[in-house]
């Protein structure tokens, strides 16, 4: 596969596009998997479908209806959820099915043969394009850049947002910002491991990272070399034996987490075991 990636263009895009998934699943990743979002964040990913459904009954990118919906999705689940007006879960159930049936029904709508969507929902990464990796990578920059420049705020958000209440400090922003990021991140997976194992992706190398380490700057960086290894390695895995690239990425991800889960938990009964001698 070395020699293909000097070769094939399609190769140094899927690369591309995989180092840069990890950057933003890692960073985001870290701060739902602590602020327990991962089920919010499966319900704008599936909400997401019906952009794509509707991009390809209307005739524009996909991607683009896709990043409409997911944000739209992220807002209104935001304010629903602020207003107090229904019950979490029940407002991302909604969100979820509805998105998924509404792109159901605009590929339907078409006229002729339907699409092929299976990259959509389950990711191939060797399929990425220029144009979308010039997308991934502006919106890669964008979840960066608001990280980088709120990094104390999100530190204090995450692990005591009734502190910053208390000190007057307006959390509502953060959120409805960490939402947008997460729409944000979710559009970028979408070309990588698709709108059905976007949460994998999201989870598996922020909980990883958890399992080494607690302070939130050294999650941030293990989770994106996570990503990274489970990326390229992946997108190895699924060249070399001409398998589901999307597939490959998340079965490994879920892999290496059992793998450090048990040599964690063995350490640990070792050590137990020398402390009752």
């Amino acid at each position: 596969m070395i020699r293909a990636l000097f070769k094939y263009s399609f190769l140094q895009n899927a690369l591309l596009s995989g180092i840069l998934a990890s950057i933003v699943c890692g960073i985001i990743g870290v701060i739902i998997v602590e602020k327990k979002l991962v089920m919010m964040s499966g319900g704008i990913a599936h909400t997401s479908y019906g952009g794509v459904g509707l991009g390809y009954l209307l005739g524009f990118e996909p991607i683009i209806g896709a990043f409409a919906f997911a944000v739209c999705a992220a807002l209104g689940i935001g304010y629903i959820k602020r207003k107090g007006g229904a019950h979490s879960d029940l407002i991302i159930g909604l969100f979820w099915s509805a998105g998924m049936a509404l792109g159901i029904l605009f590929i339907a709508m078409m006229p002729g043969y339907p699409p092929d969507l299976s990259s959509y929902l389950f990711g191939n990464i060797l399929s990425v394009t220029r144009a979308n990796l010039h997308l991934i990578s502006v919106l890669t920059f964008i979840v960066l850049f608001a990280v980088v420049c709120l990094y104390n705020y999100w530190k204090a958000y995450i692990f005591d947002s009734e502190f910053m209440t208390i000190l007057g400090v307006r959390t509502g922003f953060l959120e409805y910002l960490l939402l947008f990021l997460v729409a944000i991140t979710v559009v970028v997976l979408i070309r990588v491991v698709g709108i059905v194992l976007v949460i994998a992706l999201l989870t598996a190398p922020a909980a990883t990272a958890g399992l080494l380490t607690s302070g939130l700057r050294s999650r941030i960086v293990y989770s994106v070399l996570f990503g990274a290894f489970f990326c390229i390695a992946g997108l190895f895995i699924s060249y070399e034996l001409e398998i589901a690239s999307g597939a490959s990425i998340v079965v490994l991800s879920a892999m290496c987490y059992a793998a450090v889960y048990a040599a964690q938990n063995i350490l640990s009964r070792r050590k137990t075991g020398k402390c009752v001698k």
